[in-house]
């Protein structure tokens, strides 16, 4: 490829992940968000927001929509994306990953269901991460506009088990990337 061409793509990946931050929401490791951060290249906002407002006591998880709600009213420019240990849903399903505005301005995602301790298995941070990527960057697609990509090897596709979240890779598709507007090559 041109060194031209190259330059142009970096630039346009740049721009693609301009004017995003990546908010902690409750007590989520800043070390793990850090590293999400270094591996997306996504700046990380100062502070934290309380999800407080959003539990619900009666299922013991935390409403996506309406911390949502709250990234949004706290950070009024750009677009924000939230990363939480807490264990969200939205009223029709029993968990969601994550959940964006589509397209908007404010999404979140969460590692609770991400964590291999989930299901009894040992820790795996290297998965973990991997995976928190996938959904930090299917969460900032559906903030780009983009709707479930029917090509399971995207990572817009849909994901009801962790396992289809292992299934996907960590890039958009080419149609995808179209869509947004992206040369090939890295988020």
């Amino acid at each position: 490829m041109p060194r031209g061409e190259r330059n142009s793509e970096a630039a346009g990946a740049r721009e693609f992940r301009a004017g995003i931050l990546l908010v902690r929401v409750g007590e989520f490791s800043r070390g793990l968000l850090e590293e999400i951060s270094a591996r997306t290249r996504i700046a990380v906002a100062p502070g934290a927001l309380d999800p407080a407002v959003a539990l619900n006591p009666a299922r013991g998880q935390y409403d996506s929509t309406r911390l949502l709600v709250e990234l949004g009213a706290r950070h009024s420019q750009g677009l924000v994306v939230g990363a939480t240990d807490c264990d969200l849903y939205i009223p029709v399903l029993t968990f969601v990953f994550g959940e964006a505005e589509m397209p908007g301005r404010a999404a979140i995602f969460s590692t609770r269901r991400l964590r291999e301790e989930f299901y009894g298995l040992p820790p795996n941070r290297e998965l973990l991460v991997e995976r928190a990527v996938r959904e930090l960057w299917h969460e900032v697609g559906h903030l780009r506009g983009l709707v479930h990509c029917p090509n399971w090897s995207c990572v817009m596709s849909s994901a009801h088990s962790v396992d289809r979240v292992d299934a996907k890779g960590d890039e958009y598709c080419r149609e995808c990337r179209g869509r947004l507007g992206l040369a090939r090559g890295r988020n």
